[in-house]
């Protein structure tokens, strides 16, 4: 084998799924028997022989990736639970495996894949996809690139058909239910757990942690409702921000690069608002807006020349 055909051989082995006992399977998913496929590039040594020796890379490229979703979709496995999560990321990523340098990129596609593979989640589907979006928007807000943001000043120069842009890391998120306290507070009671079980001592307490941190989560009862929320970040921290369904779709539309006018009509369509209330709630919002940075221009010296 040349190289590349030696790298795409050990890293169809590596990511090939594991076992239920956690061993390497049998065989590749063309059939070949995997001690020939070990044998063919590696060599075994006085200890160990090259199936036990790839069945080693395999487990921790899977028990990484594993560790690396679970720590991004906290709250997910506590709605599914610790089981229900585990079985749901190895079908994802069997499905969507590792393409990047990154382990950050690992959860890009959770929130469509669960969308499209609603048995993961069982009957608690619909919530388990608001909580996937929302975990996800975290990721995206957290690391997202920042631009200058305009001013409320220079924001006071636009005119109708001026076209803006959205900071990157600005992420607008449309739910079914309002699911973004509970993703909090499942968050801290991950983080409670964990300082709890770093802080037991004494016979069979580590046993009693992980069974403290594995039960699943008692939920709330959450009502159907149509929610529109922002992830942001400010000063390396981030927060959500629920918003009016007429502020998102402006949002939304402003992110599209529509002119502004439009955005603007396009986030009133089929309000309920009164035409005399609009132009102060538009205000209210470029103000909040400005606040918070959300509001810049892909080509600041062009927008403001005009």
């Amino acid at each position: 084998m040349n190289l590349e055909a030696l790298q795409r051989e050990m890293a169809a082995a590596v990511m090939q799924p594991l076992t239920a006992e956690e061993n390497m399977e049998a065989h590749a998913a063309d059939g070949r028997a995997m001690r020939a496929v070990a044998e063919s590039f590696i060599a075994p040594n006085s200890r160990l022989s090259a199936f036990e020796r790839l069945e080693i890379y395999n487990r921790q490229y899977w028990y990484r990736v594993l560790d690396a979703l679970a720590e991004d979709f906290r709250a997910l496995q506590a709605i599914v639970g610790v089981g229900a999560f585990q079985a749901l990321s190895i079908a994802y990523l069997t499905a969507h495996p590792s393409r990047s340098f990154s382990m950050r990129n690992l959860g890009s596609k959770l929130p469509e894949w669960l969308a499209a593979n609603p048995q993961f989640a069982g009957r608690r589907h619909r919530l388990a996809m608001d909580v996937a979006r929302i975990e996800w928007a975290f990721v995206e807000a957290w690391d997202g690139a920042d631009h200058p943001p305009l001013t409320l000043d220079q924001i006071a120069t636009l005119d109708a058909g001026s076209r803006l842009a959205l900071q990157p890391h600005l992420r607008l998120i449309a739910l079914n239910y309002p699911a973004d306290d509970l993703v909090l507070a499942l968050h801290d009671r991950e983080k409670r757990a964990a300082s709890e079980a770093g802080h037991m001592r004494g016979e069979g307490s580590e046993d009693k942690a992980d069974s403290n941190r594995n039960a699943p989560a008692k939920l709330p009862k959450l009502r159907s409702r149509p929610t529109w929320l922002a992830a942001h970040r400010v000063d390396l921290s981030v927060y959500y921000r629920r918003l009016r369904r007429e502020e998102f779709l402006t949002l939304g539309a402003i992110r599209e690069g529509v002119p502004l006018s439009e955005a603007i009509e396009a986030g009133f369509q089929d309000s309920r608002a009164p035409a005399s209330r609009r132009p102060r709630l538009v205000g209210e919002w470029f103000n909040n807006w400005a606040e918070l940075g959300w509001i810049c221009a892909e080509d600041l010296d062009s927008l403001l020349e005009k």
